[in-house]
């Protein structure tokens, strides 16, 4: 059975995730600042991850943005392949949700026309839209603003196979150890490992939009998710890269199938606010 929906509605979700996610921390990351400043053993970290949830809270009520970076707009749809769409373009119309979204929601624009030219596209589209399609006749979708403070400490590893899990967690370590305090920590890090160049980028993405309490179904993944979390929070650049415990609030990790002959790492940095919103239509 074929499910119709108008594009106008997607638009409007998408205008409303838009608003949601930059006034308002999702409940498992507030939960898990809360917890990191339990824990804390530097004054100095404690006293940053309480004036970080003071900032959330006057974000809240004033409805002002809780970070100044309002992100680009990435945007995940899981797409029913009983989902016919209809009164439109559906990759118009999930733009016309973001500009709707920056412009109604007073969210700084902070997209360009061209890496190199950059003049400024005052609406902050276009977004970057990944699409699956998937059983049933839902559309999920997932949107996460990404800053680019966090984003540009983010890279990729070529590794050989030979490397072996000592290598990736090399990799996934000193990606945090170069990103320092640039990335505005507690961090969460977002892992892909596995597929080729662009599919282990895109798994690190994603990954950052699992909740940051939910570990990996695989008993090895799981543990290495755990292991990596204690390896950073080692480090000491701690809460605002001024020392401390709590350099990261988690470690998610997705993995795929790859080539025998590679094993790429992709290492996503985002900041403490881990910006997501999640609707399912």
């Amino acid at each position: 059975m074929i499910r119709t929906i108008d594009v106008s509605l997607i638009s409007e979700n998408i205008r409303d995730m838009c608003i949601e996610a930059n006034h308002f921390l999702s409940k498992d990351m507030d939960s898990a600042l809360k917890k990191a400043e339990k824990e804390e053993t530097s004054e100095l970290g404690k006293k940053i991850l309480n004036q970080l949830q003071q900032n959330l809270e006057i974000a809240a009520k004033e409805q002002i943005p809780i970070c100044q970076d309002t992100g680009m707009a990435v945007i995940f749809m899981e797409i029913g392949q009983d989902v016919h769409f209809e009164n439109g373009n559906l990759e118009d119309s999930v733009n016309e949700g973001v500009r709707r979204g920056y412009e109604e929601g007073f969210l700084r624009k902070s997209v360009v026309k061209d890496p190199i030219f950059r003049e400024n596209t005052k609406d902050n589209t276009p977004a970057v839209i990944h699409y699956s399609i998937v059983p049933g006749d839902k559309v999920k979708i997932t949107f996460a603003p990404k800053g680019f403070g966090s984003e540009n400490m983010s890279r990729i590893f070529m590794l050989k196979p030979a490397d072996g899990i000592e290598g990736v967690k090399k990799a996934i370590v000193n990606a945090v150890f170069d990103a320092g305090p640039n990335a505005c920590p507690p961090m969460v890090i977002g892992v892909g490992i596995g597929g080729d160049f662009e599919k282990a980028a895109i798994m690190a993405k994603k990954a950052l939009t699992r909740s940051v309490e939910e570990r990996s179904e695989i008993p090895y993944v799981r543990e290495l998710e755990e292991e990596m979390l204690n390896e950073i929070n080692k480090l000491g650049i701690g809460p605002g890269g001024l020392g401390g415990e709590k350099t990261a609030l988690a470690v998610n990790i997705n993995t795929f199938p790859t080539h025998i002959a590679g094993l790429p790492v992709a290492v996503n940095i985002c900041c403490h606010v881990n910006r997501h919103a999640v609707r399912i239509l």
